[in-house]
């Protein structure tokens, strides 16, 4: 069945027929599934509030975060916030007050909504850490666990929930053990990625991945690994494994996750995703809209949109991210990968 569905929603597409959303099967590992995501769920123009991204059956949405190290606030915009944030969570509840609120705030949304709806489908929050962390300034990796933790509590996997009795999330990947997406039933996870200002910034050469990792090895060797929320990504793809680009050998055992353009992965790109795949770790496809043929990065046919993930499904994604609406009836999908 793996292999098999994917093959029938792309001929569907081929056809011009429009496959209806498929339910995956619950016993599915969170390995073993590919779901669809939107980039930069909290811009006003893609959803008037953060509560209407929340409830388009997205699997994945996406959040950029600015650390303000003098006032002590995590904006969230998509360019840099001189005074204010600039976004769609809201004060006053999940519709109601203003907006432009700071990430407590959205994660406060995130709460309500989790609250108002305890069996929701897994939910991945992708946080690009637009200018990185601020340690010097009390905003580094502990200051964001403590957050999210405060916020979300129980309701997030941790990477504590992956590691199991294993020495390191490398190797609890490696034996799946991941949850199925039936046990992650009302569960959040967290992912975080490094910031496009600050991989620009020649004065930054700690960037957020590396920091976080070497978070993720701090708090194991300490025995607090269970203060973790999230999980770094390795960004960008590579043939072979993109881990190798991190010189210190004991920061790559703490990256389960990888992120990178989809075009890279599929159509001559030059990366074969089969290795994610058969490693069991998850891998975020971003863009899928830009794999050719290129389709409406919005707005496509419900055809082409289902027809897309279901080619990147079988292609080994964990997640597809683009910028459609619900309106393309392809954000609940999710299909069995590979």
């Amino acid at each position: 069945m793996r292999r098999i569905l994917p093959v029938v929603l792309l001929a569907l597409g081929a056809l011009g027929l429009a496959p209806s959303p498929a339910a995956a099967d619950p016993a599915l590992r969170l390995s073993e599934s590919t779901a669809v995501g939107i980039h930069n769920a909290y811009e006003k123009s893609q959803y008037t509030w953060f509560a209407d991204a929340l409830d388009s059956g997205a699997t994945l949405l996406e959040m950029d975060v600015w650390v303000n190290g003098v006032q002590k606030k995590w904006r969230v915009a998509h360019d840099l916030p001189i005074i204010s944030s600039n976004n769609n969570c809201a004060s006053g509840g999940l519709r109601a007050g203003s907006r432009d609120q700071d990430l407590g705030v959205c994660l406060d949304n995130l709460r309500a909504w989790h609250n108002s709806k305890p069996n929701h489908p897994l939910l991945i929050v992708k946080i690009e850490m637009k200018n990185g962390f601020d340690g010097r300034a009390g905003m580094g990796a502990p200051a964001l666990d403590k957050l999210i933790a405060d916020k979300l509590g129980s309701a997030v996997f941790r990477p504590a929930d992956l590691l199991g009795s294993h020495p390191n999330l490398d190797a609890a990947a490696r034996v799946n053990n991941w949850p199925t997406r039936a046990q992650l039933t009302g569960r959040i996870v967290f992912e975080i990625v490094p910031g496009t200002f600050e991989q620009g910034n020649p004065f930054d050469r700690y960037w957020t991945d590396v920091e976080y990792a070497d978070h993720l090895r701090s708090l194991h060797g300490a025995g607090r690994f269970g203060q973790a929320q999230i999980f770094p990504a390795v960004l960008g793809a590579a043939s072979g494994d993109p881990r190798t680009r991190y010189a210190d050998v004991g920061r790559r055992p703490w990256f389960v996750v990888f992120d990178g353009s989809a075009t890279n992965y599929v159509g001559g790109g030059g990366v074969d995703p089969r290795w994610y795949d058969t490693n069991h770790y998850l891998l975020i496809m971003t863009g899928a809209h830009e794999v050719a043929p290129v389709i409406d990065a919005r707005n496509p046919t419900p055809e082409h949109a289902r027809a897309r993930v279901a080619e990147l499904a079988a292609a080994h994604a964990s997640v597809v991210t683009s910028d459609w609406t619900p309106a393309t009836g392809a954000l609940p999908l999710v299909l069995p990968r590979g």
